[in-house]
């Protein structure tokens, strides 16, 4: 799963909002992990790659899941790829949501927020899951949670 060449070096990624929330995860980290999904999926090349994270509070990701989406309420995860060679995505993240979701599963909520980012890159980059109980086993989240192992260490509090 290590990259082959350091998608730094060829991908852009664009934060914003995240300086809104007092939160342990910082710029550097929120890049790392938005370049370790870029380098784990297998759909093409970082080369050229673009990617816009916007963090949101759930107001705000509730607009756009009905005004996008069609669905009611807040969601912990937006993506909306825009081109997949080279990979251009917008994805915006609900704060409240990844803290809702750390609290429920018992991990620390900077992680939590890392692995919606690994998430967002890995929807947008056209990786999906089933919406039932076959969803956590599936590829996608097998993928998204060796990112967010290597992310930690080696390690994942999941």
């Amino acid at each position: 799963m290590p990259p082959t060449s350091d998608p730094a070096d060829s991908a852009t990624v664009l934060i914003g909002g995240l300086e809104a929330f007092d939160l342990e995860a910082s710029e550097p980290a929120v890049e790392a992990a938005a370049l370790a999904a870029l380098a784990a999926q297998s759909l093409g090349s970082p080369e050229g790659a673009e990617i816009s994270l916007t963090f949101l509070d759930d107001a705000a990701i509730a607009a756009l899941n009905v005004e996008w989406l069609d669905r009611e309420g807040p969601t912990d995860v937006i993506s909306f790829g825009l081109g997949s060679e080279p990979l251009v995505a917008d994805i915006y993240v609900s704060v409240e949501s990844a803290r809702r979701n750390a609290a429920r599963y018992g991990v620390a909520a900077h992680e939590e927020l890392l692995r919606l980012v690994v998430h967002g890159v890995l929807h947008a980059a056209g990786y999906d899951h089933p919406e039932d109980e076959t969803r956590s086993p599936s590829e996608m989240f097998d993928l998204q949670e060796r990112v967010v192992a290597l992310l930690l260490g080696g390690r994942s509090e999941t």
